[in-house]
């Protein structure tokens, strides 16, 4: 009796000791088409253009999010993580690869923030630019990244104006340069700060997050200069993955018909100024939220497809793209009902 006690006792004593992982979950979706509900609790449309002619919308082309819970300050418990284990639309990944050392929530919610502003700018950008709509760009320093090789070179509000002697307009051309130049290398960085010209030699490193991905420790944000006005209304939402899905959305807005012919569509995706779509974490538990929000299409990153393989809910069908104009090839088969069995899928081929 007495080690049947000690053994019930030790089970729950290890069931609230705090676990070093934290738990991704199907998080909120958002009709990129539809609205929200602002700070005022008043409702409000997520996209709305002014300054040209917009359209009536159809149907949904909604974003998808991942909950997280979990932080260094926030410890799940171990029956949490045991029970997460056992669930297929759930995640369980080590603290340190949603928060390297020394990050704090706080952290992470103001890095999460900076790339939600950035993928809304980068949004607007693909879709005028998918639309042949002329605009001018720059891109601005927000902030050096801590422990990377920036930290003590650039400085906020650093206008960035090329890279090895290419001229940046946006966020994404100088990605591929520092992609190009590559992890132990260096690139030179020319900057306007305080309108004199800088130039600075900055080390290339892998990132913290992934251990692939080079970077310099530099977080800056897309200024750019439309000819209209387009608004994204969302608030307490972070991160770049919804990026996609906000163009297709302003895209939509600002064309005669339906994009996705009234259906329900799904979708989650980085997106460049020049239409690129890069690949987003937590696909699996995406997916899930998709299925769960009556989606019946799913707009995957190309890049993500060995994740999902295997992981697609029943009553989701999934479409491969990477790029927008992939993903306008699919709502155009969708919408038709046209050519669907042909679109592209994440397979174990």
């Amino acid at each position: 009796m007495t080690l049947l006690a000690l053994s019930v006792v030790g089970t729950i004593g290890l069931a609230v000791v705090p676990a070093p992982y934290v738990i991704e979950t199907p998080g909120p979706v958002y009709n990129t088409l539809g609205s929200t509900e602002g700070a005022d609790g008043k409702e409000t449309p997520m996209i709305s253009v002014s300054g040209t002619e917009t359209y009536a919308t159809d149907g949904e082309l909604s974003m998808l999010t991942v909950y997280v819970t979990g932080s260094p300050d926030s410890h799940p418990s171990w029956f949490e993580v045991a029970a997460a284990w056992l669930r297929p639309d759930y995640a369980v990944l080590p603290m340190e690869s949603l928060y390297p050392a020394g990050t704090t929530r706080t952290d992470s919610a103001n890095a999460a923030k900076i790339q939600m502003d950035n993928s809304q700018q980068e949004a607007i950008a693909a879709a005028l630019t998918s639309q042949g709509i002329p605009f001018e760009s720059e891109i601005v320093v927000a902030e050096a990244t801590p422990g990377y090789p920036a930290e003590k070179l650039v400085e906020p509000g650093d206008i960035v104006k090329s890279a090895d002697g290419t001229p940046i307009h946006n966020v994404s051309d100088l990605r591929a340069i520092i992609k190009t130049a590559g992890i132990g290398n260096s690139i030179e960085l020319v900057v306007e700060r305080d309108g004199a010209v800088v130039t600075l030699t900055v080390g290339i490193v892998a990132s913290e997050l992934d251990g692939i991905t080079p970077v310099i420790g530099i977080l800056c944000g897309g200024t750019y200069r439309f000819p209209f006005d387009v608004d994204i209304s969302l608030s307490d939402v972070g991160g770049s993955s919804a990026g996609m899905m906000f163009a297709l959305g302003i895209i939509d807005t600002i064309t005669p018909g339906s994009l996705n012919g009234g259906e329900n569509v799904a979708g989650t995706g980085e997106i460049s100024a020049d239409g690129l779509v890069g690949p987003i974490g937590g696909i699996v538990q995406k997916a899930y939220g998709a299925r769960n929000s009556g989606a019946t299409w799913l707009l995957v990153p190309a890049e993500n497809c060995a994740a999902l393989v295997g992981h697609v809910p029943d009553g989701l069908r999934d479409v491969s793209v990477s790029t927008l104009d992939d993903s306008l090839a699919a709502l155009k088969a969708i919408s038709t009902q046209s050519g669907t069995s042909a679109l592209p899928h994440c397979s174990a081929d």
